[in-house]
C-alpha cells in the first residue's frame, strides 16, 4: 500500500514552491532513478541538464510567461485544446478527463464556453487577460529553485522510426521514475509547456540551456520543495478527474470492455 500511496499521490504542481534550494543530494537522487530507467537494447537515450542558475531559470520564465500571452492572445491554446475543456460537473462526471473550467485560472472563469468565440477572445483581449495570465505564469517559473531539462540522443530519437518510439518511450520511463520519487522528497514537479507552443520561443530555450546539435530538447520541467500540507494529499482512487478502468481496459480483444473492476 506504501507504494500505491506514492501513485496516486503524484501529482503535477499548479503552484509556487517554498524558496528553499533543491538540496544536492536530492538532485543526484532523482537523476539516479531517471537513470535506471529500463531502455530498449540498454539504449539510455535521455540526457539531463540541472539548471539552478537563476538568470538562466529568469530567462526561460520571461520566455513562458510570453508564450502564454501570445498564445492566449491569439486563441491558438483554446483551439488547439478545446477537446479537453468541461463546462459543467455533469460533463466531467461523465468523461473523467480532461480539466473542469472552475480549475482554469480565476481570470478564464468569467469566459466559459465564450474562449471559442471571437467575440470572447475579443473580450479577453481587451482587459488583458492574456498578459495578466503571462505574468503569473512568468512569476511561477520564475519562483522555481530548479529546472530540469529533458533530452534525447538524436541517434536514437529518429521520428517516424522505430528507434524514434523506443527513444520516446524509454524517456518516459525514466521521467516516471523521477516524479514518484519526487513525492517522496517532498517535492513538487510541473512540466513548463508554454515555450514549446511556440516553435521559436523553444529554440530560444535551447540555445540557452546550450543544447548541442547531437541532442533533441524534449521537455522542461520546474521543482522545488512543497509546503507541508500539501505534501501528502489524501486519496481519491474515486476521482472523477480520472477514467474508470472501463473506460480505458479491454479484456481480450478491443470490442469488450472490462467490467467488475471500477
Amino acid at each position: 500500500m506504501e507504494f500505491l500511496d506514492v501513485v496516486f499521490n503524484r501529482k503535477t504542481t499548479n503552484g509556487p514552491f517554498l524558496p528553499d534550494p533543491v538540496k544536492v543530494e536530492h538532485q543526484k537522487l532523482l537523476m539516479q532513478v531517471a537513470g535506471a530507467a529500463p531502455s530498449q537494447l540498454n539504449s539510455q537515450p535521455w540526457r539531463f541538464v540541472v539548471v539552478e542558475d537563476r538568470s538562466t531559470i529568469e530567462q526561460i520564465a520571461a520566455i513562458s510567461g510570453e508564450s502564454m500571452t501570445r498564445v492566449m492572445a491569439e486563441g491558438t491554446f483554446f483551439e488547439r485544446y478545446k477537446r479537453y475543456f468541461r463546462f459543467s460537473e455533469a460533463e466531467m462526471d461523465v468523461r473523467r478527463d480532461g480539466m473542469l473550467f472552475d480549475q482554469l485560472p480565476a481570470l478564464l472563469r468569467p469566459f466559459t464556453r465564450k474562449v471559442f468565440t471571437p467575440s470572447g477572445q475579443t473580450l479577453m483581449n481587451k482587459l488583458r487577460v492574456p498578459q495578466t495570465l503571462g505574468e503569473e505564469n512568468r512569476k511561477l517559473v520564475a519562483g522555481s529553485p530548479l529546472l530540469i531539462g529533458v533530452m534525447l540522443d538524436r541517434a536514437e530519437y529518429r521520428p517516424g522510426e522505430l528507434s524514434g518510439f523506443y527513444s520516446v518511450f524509454s524517456m518516459g520511463a525514466a521521467m516516471e521514475n523521477l516524479w514518484l520519487t519526487t513525492v517522496e522528497l517532498g517535492v513538487g514537479i510541473q512540466f513548463v509547456s508554454f515555450p514549446m507552443e511556440v516553435p521559436e520561443n523553444w529554440k530560444r530555450v535551447e540555445q540557452i540551456l546550450g543544447v548541442p546539435e547531437e541532442l533533441q530538447l524534449m521537455a522542461v520541467y520546474r521543482l522545488g520543495y512543497l509546503p507541508e500540507k500539501q505534501r501528502r494529499p489524501a486519496i481519491d482512487w474515486s476521482s472523477r478527474q480520472r477514467k474508470r478502468p472501463s473506460q480505458y481496459v479491454f479484456r481480450d480483444t478491443c470490442a469488450t470492455p472490462q467490467e467488475g473492476w471500477d
